[in-house]
């Protein structure tokens, strides 16, 4: 059965211009919900509010009038990438990397890893590590983006890759892995 939102994402893709306007009410709360997570993880004096966040990724997703989503869990990697990207864009406008700011906390629990473990990063040094993780492997890269940056599940990322949960989920422990020993410099 076809869900509403993969009903008006389907319309967006066949270029019906009143889908994009009825799909952000169905949509807005959970995309805030996703850009406080982001948020909360920046350094505390971040100026960038989740409204905001969200209004820029829709933006950007919609002023290019081409929009590839198949379903929502589909629409939700897309909109992970982006605010990555609107966070990146950001963050390099601020110049917070000169500065010392610009903190971002890699946090074990989201990406479904059972540890106490946090660190607090620079959010472009991760951003640089994640680049290099998707020349080596894109999957794993790919996979941190859906949980890390866009709040999916592994579930939820596993139905837009195609691949099982189980995969995902390894996926993670080893991204994690080999993003501490990236960002420790090893």
């Amino acid at each position: 059965m076809e869900t509403e939102i993969t009903a008006l994402l389907r319309r967006v893709r066949d270029g019906d211009a009143e889908a994009t306007h009825e799909l952000l009410p169905l949509v807005h709360a959970e995309l805030r919900l996703i850009a406080a997570n982001y948020l909360r993880r920046e350094r505390k004096d971040h100026t960038l509010q989740p409204t905001a966040l969200v209004n820029e990724v829709y933006v950007r997703l919609f002023g290019t009038g081409v929009l590839l989503a198949t379903d929502k869990a589909h629409f939700l990697a897309i909109v992970s990438k982006m605010m990555r990207q609107v966070l990146v864009d950001y963050a390099r406008g601020r110049g917070s990397e000169k500065r010392g700011g610009g903190l971002y906390r890699l946090d074990d629990a989201a990406l479904e890893i059972q540890t106490d473990n946090q660190e607090v990063l620079p959010f472009l040094e991760l951003d640089r590590a994640l680049d290099e993780l998707a020349a080596e492997n894109p999957l794993l890269a790919q996979a941190v983006e859906m949980r890390y940056f866009g709040g999916l599940t592994a579930a939820e990322a596993a139905e837009v890759t195609g691949r099982s949960v189980h995969s995902i989920r390894h996926d993670l422990r080893f991204a994690q892995a080999w993003l501490r020993r990236a960002l420790a410099g090893e």
